[in-house]
């Protein structure tokens, strides 16, 4: 058999092994011409009286990562052309059974008469997980990399390929609801004891495993297809199934606040597949999957979380004509919370990391906190001591600046101080050599600023870092008047390393994230100031779709440092530059009352030992005036926190400061959490319609103030009909 995709073989034994290995591609996935391929070894299989079954495994060092969703992008838009050609039913027919097409195929592998198993090694995710979920067996092997999960929900998407019927009848129903939910991986011991998967054993192992388990008389008949099958949690319409529906119910509308259609699909889908044989089951999920499928919420974060993400990632904005850059010794000067995180994901990315404070005292307590780090994911089974002792050996505490000697590129992550910063620079450019690149870990100042005291001011990048450090996946870089190209090249291929995203922008105080992330915690101070009861302002900010409300935020953030950029701003721009109520607020918070955020355990919230944080109950007396609940529009709340980020996003690319949408996008579900279900900040804007959006604006301008007020250049793209991303980027 002639294959492009598989290489295919039959032993002594009468047992195929189909080894998946796509040509010129790192990682397997599924597209068309696979699909076919499959199928015709599927067939293969069950035609051949000599061929006993089957085991597919791969010839990567990944199984797969399920399938192409530019091949699921290019559906959605195949059905728009034909509903404009032949009309909704037409193109609602063809676009349900090419929806359906991976799930008919993989019932066929699972129904055909002969048993297949499936070897995984690594990555086995989606549709690829799904592929394996039709085999009669799984085996995975015990390295550490190898994981399983049905993570589309993470795209606005849901397992489409028979996932969430099969998980489902494996599992207890209240565990299988919570993995598609979650989308999380899930490592092969734990597969193993939740029912996913049959067997563990070293990767040397499990091809031979899987096919001693076809010659001993592996069955080809699935558990579901058995004729007494009973679904591990009941019948639906049991007493044991009642005391699980009502709860995933209250919890799915607890997480989602009904702003991810995935999410009610899979409640739907799960529920109803289960009161039916498989195959009208199948039928039922493919329904919904064609349906969200077509969902606005799905094309945004298609667009957002895999394909603009994924260029970003490959350095799609770093400068073309410079050659890839050779790190090997990374400087980190400030060895405070930001500094200390910074070292320890440099020295995790295999980089010699000097990390220098003012003394050794306080530079050997930054490197405790990358041992406190390492320790952690110890505990938890990710990592060996010996990768501890690894890490450490990578960074050299001191508080010598003369052991920047040799750095490639010294990151400064010292007080936000211009005078400090100054000096600092200073000292570094005393020692680091001509070619070294110098960046700062500046959340706010401007880059062409503090550059002015570099005589290098070319090799002179912002590289901004969100806390906390390790967790955190954006890096904000930061293009200065004089930066040039080989600097910001350095700084793309260093955040690359550190297998975080890269966004790229230009000068400005606040640059793009917190522009926007200030806009939102203003919002709440606005609210708070207005007399809107504190736990509405909250509770609006995570029904519009943040991960936390802006009072929240700011506990995490740390009041007294919104209040000293608040002051160094006023100093520095002049009293228009900020809020009078916010700083109101901010000063009667900390300077009155103490109450610094979650780290002296006092800020808007409590955050007592031991038990949930919770609204501090002088807040009500912190408020000039206390509206009414009845007299508060709740919905008109979400509007304002989402609108006056995006309205702030506007006007940053209006500036120049953003000049990719993409940037924007990723840049504000990955830095500040914006509302993901939208697709981003700009997302939200073209997705709601730039008109709608700037009438929605002016309305609240009218209502609540300028910082409402739309930017030329988006009343400008409303009159012209041009959005964002444009009619050829629209996702599809």
């Amino acid at each position: 058999m002639n294959t492009d995709y598989f290489r295919f073989e039959t032993d002594a034994d009468g047992i195929a092994l189909a080894i998946w290995d796509m040509p010129n591609r790192s990682m397997n996935v599924i597209t068309e011409a696979v699909m076919d391929e499959l199928a015709s070894i599927v067939e293969a299989v069950a035609s051949d009286p000599a061929i006993k079954g089957c085991v597919i495994t791969t010839g990567k060092e990944n199984f797969s990562g399920g399938a192409d969703l530019t091949m699921l992008q290019g559906l959605r838009a195949a059905y728009e052309r034909l509903r404009a050609e032949e009309g909704e039913e037409a193109a609602m027919r063809r676009f349900f059974e090419e929806s359906r097409r991976l799930t008919l195929l993989f019932r066929r592998l699972e129904t055909c008469g002969k048993p297949f198993a499936a070897a995984i090694h690594g990555l086995c995710l989606g549709g690829a997980f799904e592929l394996a979920l039709s085999c009669h067996y799984r085996i995975a092997s015990d390295a550490p990399h190898t994981r399983v999960g049905l993570p589309e929900i993470k795209v606005g998407l849901f397992p489409g390929g028979g996932g969430t019927q099969r998980v489902a009848r494996l599992m207890q129903t209240g565990d299988a609801l919570q993995m598609l939910f979650k989308g999380e991986q899930i490592r092969a011991p734990m597969a193993k004891g939740m029912g996913l998967i049959h067997a563990v054993a070293p990767v040397a192992e499990i091809v031979a495993q899987a096919k001693a388990w076809i010659r001993d008389g592996g069955s080809s008949v699935a558990p579901w297809d058995a004729p007494k099958f009973k679904a591990p949690s009941g019948k639906v319409y049991s007493p044991a199934g009642m005391q699980v529906w009502p709860a995933a119910n209250a919890i799915y509308r607890r997480e989602t606040h009904d702003n991810y259609p995935a999410a009610k699909a899979i409640l739907n889908s799960v529920y109803e597949g289960l009161q039916l044989p498989m195959d009208h089951a199948l039928k039922v999920e493919s329904r919904y999957f064609a349906q969200i499928l077509r969902t606005k919420e799905a094309a945004a974060m298609i667009r957002t979380l895999f394909l603009s993400m994924g260029e970003l990632n490959k350095g799609a904005r770093r400068p073309k004509d410079v050659p890839p850059a050779t790190l090997r010794k990374v400087g980190v000067v400030g060895a405070g919370f930001m500094g200390a995180g910074v070292a320890y994901v440099s020295a995790q990315a295999g980089f010699d990391t000097v990390l220098i404070d003012r003394s050794q005292e306080a530079a050997e307590k930054g490197k405790a906190h990358a041992h406190a780090l390492i320790t952690g994911q110890i505990n938890k089974g990710r990592a060996k001591t010996a990768d501890r002792d690894a890490l450490l050996s990578r960074i050299t505490a001191t508080a010598d600046y003369a052991a920047l000697e040799g750095c490639d590129l010294v990151i400064e992550a010292v007080f936000e101080d211009p005078a400090i910063k100054a000096e600092v620079i200073g000292k570094i450019e005393a020692v680091i050599g001509p070619d070294a690149v110098f960046a700062s870990n500046t959340s706010t100042l401007p880059i062409t600023g503090l550059a002015r005291h570099s005589r290098r001011p070319e090799l002179f990048v912002g590289i901004h870092f969100f806390s906390p450090v390790e967790k955190m996946m954006l890096v904000e870089i930061i293009k200065g008047g004089a930066t040039g190209d080989r600097a910001i090249a350095v700084a793309v291929d260093f955040v690359r390393a550190l297998k975080k995203t890269p966004i790229v922008v230009n000068d400005s105080r606040g640059f793009f994230a917190n522009r926007c992330v200030g806009a939102y915690l203003l919002e709440g101070h606005k609210m708070l100031a207005e007399g809107v009861p504190p736990a509405m302002i909250e509770s609006a900010g995570r029904q519009a779709g943040m991960p936390v409300g802006p009072l929240s935020l700011n506990d995490e953030v740390a009041l007294d440092l919104i209040l000293k950029i608040a002051r160094a701003t006023e100093a520095q721009v002049g009293p228009d530059a900020v809020d009078p109520a916010q700083t109101w607020i901010l000063t009667e918070m900390v300077e009155t009352h103490g109450r610094l955020g979650r780290k002296n355990r006092k800020g808007f919230y409590d955050y007592p030992e031991g038990a949930p944080k919770r609204l501090w109950p002088g807040l009500a007396e912190l408020q000039p005036n206390r509206l009414s609940p009845e007299d508060v529009d709740f919905t008109e709340l979400k509007h304002r926190l989402l609108v006056v980020q995006a309205v702030e996003a506007a006007r940053t690319v209006g500036e120049g400061v953003v000049t990719d949408p993409r940037e924007a996008d990723v840049g504000s579900i990955l830095g500040f959490g914006f509302a993901p279900f939208t697709g981003g900040v700009l997302s939200y804007i073209d997705f709601m319609g730039v008109p709608e959006f700037v009438a929605l604006a002016r309305y609240l301008e009218s209502r609540h103030g300028e910082r409402f007020a739309v930017p030329d250049s988006l009343v400008e793209m409303a009159e012209s009909g041009r959005t964002f991303y444009g009619p050829s980027q629209q996702a599809a």
